[in-house]
């Protein structure tokens, strides 16, 4: 099956784990050596597990282009302060070390990483896009997973709840006063979340699994070419953000509102919707 291979599946079909400490490149070795001592110090007994995802693990993280991202599985639900915790982690890592563009720290609960609820969702994101880093992996916990329909719809069969998100966030970073960089996070989170949600729709027709923003652009216009060229646009922003608040209020009409607008209706009708989450408290 040397082409499920290279559509990242293994040799049984599945989707094949992507990422290893052993990738990492050594500019960024240091920055993974930091951040693992500091969720130590930070979280203690309380973690229960930690990992990367994202460019870093998948060695392909550019110097002063990438972000890092972490995802740390604590032993009980997540706190106000725990978030304000990794905020803080997040903000002291992007300000040392100048080779990266950002820190991103999720926190999650082992119980919710374990649930029924998540096993499509946040179970797949474990086992088969995050690096472990510290403690249990829990991947061994955790099925192995195929690119179908109902992965599809869990991962990101959710798209129409975050249009609403966007054009507020797309306000908020081109309203005068707005922080440094507030349109250039925008630009890379709302154009990756698109061509991944492309990506997504059509991927068990494509019948494999990649990362990369360009292939998931040409897998999805393959299946649906009229979007072709604003999907592709989508992945270039996503590779290459911008500060320019022009590019972002074009991108709301053009990405968010047609592009968006359609793709949440297609993936509905394609897929389905993905199950409710509850509300936060």
């Amino acid at each position: 099956m040397a082409q499920g291979k290279e559509k990242g599946l293994d040799e049984q079909g599945f989707i094949a784990r992507e990422g290893s400490l052993a990738r990492v490149p050594p500019a960024f070795r240091p920055v993974v050596g930091a951040a693992r001592d500091r969720v130590l110090d930070v979280f203690g007994e309380r973690l229960h597990s930690a990992y990367l995802y994202g460019s870093v693990p998948r060695g392909t993280a550019r110097v002063g282009r990438s972000d890092l991202d972490l995802l740390l599985v604590l032993r009980e639900e997540p706190t106000e302060a725990d978030r304000a915790a990794a905020g803080a982690l997040d903000a002291a890592l992007d300000k040392e070390f100048e080779q990266i563009d950002g820190a991103g720290t999720l926190l999650v609960s082992r119980a919710q990483t374990l649930s029924d609820l998540e096993t499509y969702d946040l179970g797949w994101f474990v086992a088969c896009l995050c690096t472990p880093l510290l403690g249990e992996d829990l991947a061994k916990l955790l099925p192995r997973y195929r690119p179908g329909s109902l992965l599809a719809r869990e991962t990101n069969g959710d798209l129409a709840l975050c249009l609403p998100r966007w054009r507020r966030l797309i306000a908020e970073a081109t309203a005068p006063g707005a922080p440094a960089g507030a349109v250039r996070v925008r630009v890379r989170g709302i154009s990756r979340r698109l061509v991944r949600t492309g990506f997504t729709l059509v991927m068990p027709r494509w019948e494999g699994w990649t990362s990369d923003l360009y292939e998931m652009a040409e897998a999805f216009a393959m299946y649906y070419p009229e979007w072709g060229p604003r999907m592709r646009e989508a992945a270039s922003l996503g590779h290459e953000p911008t500060d320019d608040p022009a590019v972002l209020l074009s991108f709301l009409r053009s990405h968010v509102e047609e592009l968006g607008s359609w793709l949440a209706e297609e993936y509905a009708r394609v897929h389905g919707v993905k199950a409710p989450r509850p509300e936060p408290d």
